[in-house]
């Protein structure tokens, strides 16, 4: 899958360089291809370098919870709901522990903190694979929850927002929130369908119906604030609760008497490892994003997708947002510069610009997610985790837009 994907990406970049070349006398085209792979190969070092510190942080404080218990008292509790919905997962494993802290540190917005612990629930998922090379279906499942995984307060995009002098930088807040759960629900029921889960467990439901209602708890505690409290506790939040998963980890590795110093250290050199795995990946990607940006091929599907729009007599502002939403599953920081550049040039509080931020909060980098978790575990067939993931990316857009249209309709 992933193979047939890489060709064809690459495929369609060379036949719209042909095209600009041949049809629009574009000479340099090719240039640009050529320079956009050695960007993306440099860039891939630079990505790795910056995840290795990172990863070498994470997993030493991981391994400290791991010897303090922590870990395996995650996994006993969610033993009962992971037991339905990865039953190749024995009751009480590491990884159960290890995915919930992970989970956990997405809805918190903690980036830092989430891949690492991602990163090494997969490698104990390996553990349990059969197969070397091929993705087994918790892994797949972990992966295109992790890809859809719900932030319940997006600081990224208010600072975005911020910065480009918006005069509520949280007024797409619920819209993300609401965008965010389509792709969730759908990520988890595609999952769910080709893997023959039974969601209408008992277990299951009471799991997911506990869970949906201590959000939907938060969410109208949230949304009750205004908008300068929201901010504050965006930023409050996020910091608070990253550095006290850190004082939690060496509280209670002091409690049960763990030799703190040496478990980070024997934890930190795992980084090193891990990275080096995880680099081709990278490179790989990467290159792929860069050809495909570089070919004009995103512009030719815009163009296509606009004059699609006007021949159906359909409101056509919602094609200014789609730059962000074409790009976000291949690359973060490409998607951050289409949003930026959205809002620069239709206004922070134009309806494209909300939209695009709510894209932005809303959808994963999916192939980023995919080549950094599975190359971490050298897992080259995936099944089905992309198109699980990329219709999980696509409900969010849709999703985006639709309560865009709602919420922000009378915004030109």
């Amino acid at each position: 899958m992933l193979s047939r994907l890489w060709f064809g990406f690459f495929m369609v970049a060379a036949l719209a360089a042909l095209a600009r070349w041949l049809i629009g006398g574009d000479e340099t085209v090719f240039a640009a291809i050529v320079g956009a792979l050695f960007d993306m190969a440099d860039l891939s070092v630079k990505l790795m370098l910056m995840l290795f510190g990172t990863l070498t942080l994470w997993l030493g404080f991981l391994a400290i919870a791991e010897r303090a218990g922590l870990v395996d008292g995650l996994a006993r509790l969610l033993g009962p709901l992971f037991a339905r919905l990865m039953p190749e997962v024995p009751r009480g494993h590491p990884a159960i522990g290890l995915i919930t802290l992970n989970f956990a540190a997405n809805a918190l917005g903690l980036d830092n903190a989430a891949t690492p612990i991602g990163l090494r629930a997969m490698r104990e998922l390996q553990t349990l694979n059969p197969s070397d090379s091929t993705a087994s279906n918790a892994q797949i499942l972990f992966l295109v929850l992790n890809a859809s995984s719900l932030t319940l307060l997006p600081v990224t995009v208010f600072m975005y927002r911020a910065q480009a002098g918006a005069h509520d930088p949280t007024l797409v807040f619920l819209p993300i929130l609401l965008a965010h759960f389509a792709s969730n629900l759908t990520g988890l029921l595609s999952v769910a369908y080709m893997q023959r889960l039974r969601l209408w467990d008992p277990v299951v439901l009471a799991w997911l119906g506990g869970g949906g209602l201590l959000l939907a708890g938060f969410l109208a505690f949230l949304a009750s604030l205004t908008s300068a409290a929201l901010a504050s506790l965006s930023s409050l939040l996020g910091n608070l609760m990253l550095f006290g998963v850190i004082i939690v980890f060496l509280c209670a590795g002091a409690y049960k008497r763990v030799p703190l110093f040496e478990s980070f250290i024997d934890g930190a050199k795992q980084g090193f490892e891990v990275s080096k795995e995880i680099l081709p990946y990278l490179v790989a990607m990467l290159c792929m994003v860069g050809v495909l940006r570089a070919s004009g091929a995103m512009d030719f599907a815009l163009d296509g997708v606009r004059w699609l729009a006007q021949h159906a007599g359909m409101d056509t502002r919602f094609v200014d947002a789609l730059p962000t939403a074409l790009v976000k599953p291949f690359s973060g920081s490409a998607s951050r510069a289409m949003l930026i550049e959205t809002m620069h040039h239709s206004g922070v509080d134009s309806f494209p610009a909300l939209a695009a931020a709510t894209v932005q909060g809303s959808t994963e980098t999916t192939f980023y997610v995919v080549a950094v978790y599975f190359g971490a575990v050298g897992i080259r067939r995936v099944r089905h985790t992309v198109g699980c993931a990329l219709l999980a990316d696509l409900a969010g857009v849709v999703a985006s837009i639709a309560v865009c249209y709602w919420f922000f309709g009378k915004i030109t």
